[in-house]
């Protein structure tokens, strides 16, 4: 077995008490460790420390180089859109599979803890999610190849809370290593350890984080029930593969299920047939309204993507060779929303302009127009661009702190079609990271000294 230590207390913690175990637990056990290159030297100083620690305790040692970059992105399969912390675990993942098929270990025990559960729920329901996310963070994840399991990663401190962690290290005087980007609160994850957390546990108790992760047992377990003991959904999900059509459902054999059913058929269904759409609770939803309706009936769904109401079934077809700007999901009556790569361009047919991302030098730019360049390592390599929504909030540098984008336009007399149609950007995890004649916010604004950064600009007029 391999202890996955990134040098931070959790895993350092996660590692001793592998230790004391490993004779009761009859385990050989090894240490694993990964080095992004986020943090320059403070990066290989964790990889130094690991490596003492393995040295100390007699231990082998599998290390790698995992930097996050588009090659190493691409290498795996990754989105371009993924954000940092997305690449950098799948990068881990990767190495974790590679030591298991190579028969090197047969497990990989990461540090997770309840504190992480707690914020992996919550991260998952502002985001939007459904009973199969709120699972959360799985206590063991299998390994397999064609049907065949090669190893595991197992989570055994799920149950523990991070401060029984840290009490464990002080008691045996045991260091770790600080990590910086834990205290960037430009990130999403950070910003709820440490600004809404603790709130929760001041005004409801500590219980809270517990009952957070017996949500997330019983959302497993209810998960589990839906994905055995239902055939009947599996028994529906199929792809006929003929060209200019994905497949078909037949819809006499949808509506018969229940409501709960049926939304389940349609998730699986379109995960198995139409992987490369953005699949929402509104677009289920439509989905079985353009079920209950009549035969003729269509629903565009972007990505060269339609469903089509025939007399008993319900077709996805694929336009052929179709147009890379089409909305990406049906919103409310004049939404749009568009995946813009960076770099790149995107027609916003709405209003009649485009928005395009440039990767740019600094020093090409004006001193005016510096205020609308972004952070080129927090934004990823595509953020959607869509027209704000109720809700929305936006923190422009400079400002005491966020508003609603609904203020900030009424401020500028925005009315009518031109502010309901009014463009942001939005990053992985719904964060709003650039809004048209705003400055960007201070926590994704290009850095002093940087030489690259993103700019995000709207053009009047269509290509």
């Amino acid at each position: 077995m391999a202890a996955a230590v990134s040098g931070g207390s959790d895993s350092v913690g996660l590692l001793g008490l592998l230790l004391d175990l490993r004779e009761e637990l009859g385990i050989v056990l090894s240490v694993a460790h990964a080095n992004h290159k986020l943090r320059g030297e403070e990066s290989d100083e964790d990889e130094r420390f690991v490596a003492n620690l393995a040295r100390e305790h007699g231990l082998e040692l599998h290390s790698c180089d995992a930097p996050i970059g588009a090659k190493s992105g691409a290498a795996i399969g990754l989105g371009a859109g993924s954000g940092i912390e997305a690449a950098a675990r799948e990068l881990r993942y990767e190495f974790f599979r590679g030591l298991a098929r190579q028969g090197r270990v047969n497990k990989i025990a990461t540090a997770h803890t309840l504190d992480d559960q707690a914020e992996t729920l919550l991260l998952r329901i502002f985001r939007g999610t459904g009973i199969r996310g709120l699972a959360a963070i799985h206590p063991r994840i299998a390994f397999e190849e064609e049907g065949r399991g090669f190893g595991e990663v197992i989570r055994p401190l799920l149950g523990v809370r991070r401060a029984e962690v840290l009490e464990f290290l002080r008691e045996r005087g045991q260091s770790w290593r600080e990590d910086s980007s834990n205290r960037d609160v430009s990130f999403l994850r950070n910003r709820l350890r440490h600004k809404l957390l603790p709130l929760l546990r001041e005004e409801f108790g500590e219980a809270a984080i517990e009952h957070m992760s017996e949500l997330a047992e019983i959302a497993r377990a209810e998960e589990e029930h839906w994905e055995r003991g239902h055939p009947e959904i599996g028994e529906l999900i199929g792809a006929s593969g003929e060209p200019g059509r994905v497949a078909s459902l037949h819809v006499d054999r949808l509506m018969a299920l229940p409501l709960a059913a049926q939304r389940r058929l349609v998730r699986a269904w379109l995960e198995a047939n139409a992987p490369e759409l953005g699949i929402s609770f509104r677009l289920i939803e439509e989905t079985i309204e353009l079920a209950r309706g009549p035969a003729g009936a269509k629903l565009e769904l972007g990505a060269g993507l339609s469903w089509r109401r025939g007399r008993q079934e319900l077709s996805l077809e694929k336009a052929i060779g179709g147009a890379s700007d089409e909305p990406i999901k049906m919103n409310e009556p004049g939404d749009y929303e568009y995946i813009l790569a960076v770099p790149g361009v995107v027609q916003i047919r709405e209003r009649r302009v485009r928005i395009e991302g440039r990767v740019v030098d600094v020093r090409d730019v004006v001193e005016d127009e510096r205020g609308q360049l972004l952070d080129a390592e927090k934004i990823p390599k595509q953020v959607v661009i869509r027209n704000w929504r109720a809700g929305d909030r936006y923190w422009p540098a400079h400002t005491a702190a966020p508003r609603k984008v609904k203020e900030l336009l009424s401020d500028r007399h925005a009315t009518g079609a031109q502010k309901k149609l009014w463009p942001v950007a939005v990053a992985e995890g719904g964060e709003i990271v650039w809004m048209s004649g705003f400055a960007v916010p201070s926590a994704f604004r290009a850095r002093d000294g940087a030489t690259e950064a993103i700019w995000i600009r709207e053009i009047a007029g269509m290509m």
